[in-house]
């Protein structure tokens, strides 16, 4: 890594907490060259063949950086990419509060954790940071923007307003499209990452925030939130229901196994483990993908989304542990897991866009296993999670307060 790289990946990282802190007071964030750079990036509709495609195309600020089309959301939450009638094969993952996921690798128990991506194939591996990884990634699919090669992608940046800025923030000569292309490919992943981690994006401004922050001034805990304590979190920001869902949420409803409230260092929690789990989601029939040409679906209809498994079959090193995770995906945040331009606009949820309300979510968790609940069969029958959901015995009212604390955690 050269030190035009290295240099103001630290320094970003080191501003994007004092930028956080002031989003927490109020003040609106700053953000630094290198995060603008990244923003620019980020909302660039020249920067896919054919031109019109940004990163916001599938990662909208009004919907939490996820899929931000109502339409495609209806259907498998599966975008069309910039190239008429190609769509990718799962749904857009929230590009906010994803800076702190390592590298992917093995836990001393041997579970797999780490990377971007649903099935952790940004490993970090490359540049020593998932995220900027991941945000490298679409340019040069041609299932999303459909560039031709990193050449063409500087080619453009070098085109574009933003250029100086771009030679501002990493040196004189940093936009070669010849020889130095690579290099400044791995840079324009770098500054979207950057941007991605800005408080503008990550900006820890849910109702959810002010909550724990009240807590946390009071000497209270939230993650070790229960019945026997709930009293002492009254009239600290969250409503009756809210707090009753959220001692559900760590409770009964196990939803803290994985969404985890432990805080991130000195910030209100993430809501994920980093890890990998196949839930039983079924099969999305209104998926395109299956549709797709051979060139880009060689199975057609047959075709089986095997998540971290079929990722890991493609790494000799990582070949041996591949039938031990097939059909696991990467837990998401909950963060912004109901952000929303307006109370009717329709999200979809899971991998597959299977589900189209937080209510079905929280249904199908606490069901799948029921005699007579009705869900499909599990579109990866191996390594279903048999023992954190499935049967969890919530009434109608305690999944109510479960959505309902899950509402808390969009941003303002």
């Amino acid at each position: 890594m050269d030190r035009t790289v290295r240099l103001p990946v630290l320094a970003v990282l080191v501003s994007a907490g004092l930028a956080a802190l002031a989003a927490a007071a109020g003040a609106p964030p700053k953000l630094t060259p290198l995060e603008e750079l990244g923003k620019n990036l980020f909302f660039d509709k020249g920067l896919s063949s054919p031109k019109g495609q940004d990163c916001a195309a599938c990662h909208g600020p009004e919907v939490g950086f996820t899929g931000p089309s109502e339409h495609a959301n209806l259907g498998a939450g599966v975008y069309e990419g910039a190239y008429a009638g190609r769509f990718g094969n799962r749904k857009p993952p929230a590009a906010s509060y994803a800076g702190g996921t390592p590298k992917l690798h093995r836990d001393p128990s041997g579970e797999f954790v780490g990377g971007l991506f649903w099935d952790g194939r940004a490993t970090g591996e490359v540049l020593g940071d998932p995220l900027a990884e991941q945000a490298m990634g679409p340019f040069l699919n041609p299932l999303e923007q459909n560039l031709a090669d990193a050449k063409a992608l500087v080619r453009a940046v070098k085109a574009s307003s933003y250029a100086g800025l771009f030679e501002q923030v990493f040196g004189p000569g940093s936009l070669d499209a010849g020889k130095g292309a690579d290099e400044a490919y791995a840079r324009i992943g770098r500054a979207i990452a950057a941007y991605e981690r800005s408080a503008e994006v990550d900006r820890y401004s849910s109702r959810f925030d002010d909550f724990w922050r009240a807590a946390r001034a009071k000497g209270l805990e939230v993650e070790s939130i229960g019945e026997t304590d709930v009293r002492a979190f009254a009239g600290l920001g969250l409503a009756a229901e809210e707090l009753r869902g959220l001692v559900l949420f760590n409770s009964k409803g196990r939803c803290a196994v994985c969404h985890l409230l432990t805080p991130d260092g000195d910030r209100p929690p993430l809501f994920a483990d980093f890890k990998y789990d196949n839930l039983g989601i079924p099969r999305n029939p209104a998926n395109p993908f299956y549709g797709q040409d051979k060139a880009f679906n060689p199975d057609g209809k047959d075709w089986v989304d095997t998540g971290l498994g079929g990722f890991l079959e493609t790494v000799p090193a990582y070949r041996a542990f591949a039938a031990a995770n097939l059909g696991k995906h990467r837990t998401p945040t909950l963060r912004n897991v109901d952000k929303r331009p307006h109370p009717k606009f329709i999200k979809a949820y899971m991998h597959n866009g299977y589900f189209k309300s937080l209510e079905e979510v929280v249904r199908f968790y606490n069901t799948r296993d029921v005699a007579g609940a009705g869900w499909p069969a599990a579109e990866v029958a191996a390594n279903v999670n048999k023992t954190e959901l499935g049967n969890l015995g919530l009434s109608r009212t305690e999944e109510e307060a479960i959505v309902a604390f899950m509402r808390a955690l969009s941003d303002k």
